[in-house]
């Protein structure tokens, strides 16, 4: 393992080598998640990005079980495989079985995320596959796994995020159309001539290959919260989807920074050392949605006593007014 890091020119409390590679990893960890998560909420599939997340773990398994290697290659196939095939089992569960959608996410997920943990305890326990590795990743180790790209050691998970985020880009910019309209209008799509069911594996192919690409960085349930927060945030703030990716890229790198600085800051204040950045970041994106919701509810209530005052009738003077007008006009006259 490659550990050459770049010059070191830290902050008290920041080393750039470190901490300035753990947020870009983060930010493109959460960039590459805001993409299909935007399709994902639009299209009320948010859990299926929690169901592809937790399946990835018997594609682990049986890829070392097949290679007796660690490798990141086969362990990434393997993992990308069993993501596509909870998609498609909960398509198959929810069309030919005519199980409800929500019900064919869960039946899969679970199935397939106790399978895993059997192959991982008895088949494949040589594998060391730590727990809190997969619950919460292991992002902070990111720097240390470096490869050397003309001469700069960059950390590989940036380099597959990077790809995976490039990849997202292209599939939507190549595909908008069709995407956008298969998310707001499937059978409107298909009377077109387009083909939603198609389009509906491209988003889940798209979802799996990038929950696995942020497993190690985030670890199995906090990529949900990538997938789906920044998303939801996004959608309160625009209607329109092009201005809701954007948006949701935007939100994700924010948390992404402000996450990661409040797991080294914020523990601190209190004497104690910092806490898992994965989960900070889950926490501020968390924090990010409330402050949407809440000024959204606010404006709303402003505007509700605006509209109130504005469409009120305009009131005359009180009667004691007019009285004493009435006493002043008949003195004046005599």
């Amino acid at each position: 393992m490659n550990t050459t890091l770049l010059a070191d020119t830290s902050l008290p409390w920041w080393s750039w080598s470190l901490d300035g590679w753990i947020v870009v990893v983060a930010i493109l960890c959460a960039s590459a998640c805001a993409i299909p998560g935007s399709f994902l909420v639009l299209r009320r599939l948010s859990l299926m990005g929690d169901a592809i997340s937790h399946a990835v773990l018997p594609g682990i398994a049986a890829a070392f079980l097949l290679t007796q290697s660690r490798a990141s290659v086969p362990m990434f196939l393997g993992a990308a495989a069993v993501g596509v095939l909870t998609a498609l089992l909960t398509e198959w569960l929810r069309t030919r079985g005519r199980v409800e959608e929500s019900a064919s996410i869960g039946i899969v997920f679970t199935t397939l995320f106790a399978l895993g943990l059997v192959m991982i305890v008895r088949g494949a326990d040589r594998v060391d596959l730590d727990p809190g590795c997969v619950l919460y990743g292991a992002i902070e180790l990111t720097p240390l796994d470096t490869v050397e790209v003309s001469g700069i050691a960059i950390p590989r998970a940036a380099i597959v995020l990077a790809s995976v985020l490039a990849a997202n880009l292209l599939c939507v910019m190549l595909l908008w159309k069709e995407l956008a309209l298969s998310a707001f209008d499937p059978d409107g799509a298909k009377s077109q001539g387009l083909r939603p069911g198609l389009m509906h594996a491209l988003l889940m192919t798209m979802t799996a290959v990038t929950a696995v690409a942020a497993f190690e960085s985030v670890g199995s349930i906090l990529v949900v919260a990538l997938l789906v927060v920044p998303a939801a945030a996004a959608k309160l703030l625009t209607h329109r989807l092009g201005a809701m990716v954007a948006v949701a890229m935007a939100l994700g790198a924010a948390a992404a920074v402000i996450g990661h600085v409040a797991a080294i800051r914020v523990p601190a204040l209190f004497g104690m050392g910092s806490v898992n950045s994965a989960a900070a970041i889950a926490v501020v994106s968390g924090v990010i949605l409330a402050v949407v919701v809440a000024a959204l509810w606010l404006g709303r209530q402003r505007g509700n006593v605006a509209q109130r005052v504005l469409s009120e009738p305009p009131r005359g003077p009180s009667p004691e007014v007019r009285r004493e007008s009435s006493e002043a006009a008949g003195a004046a006259a005599r």
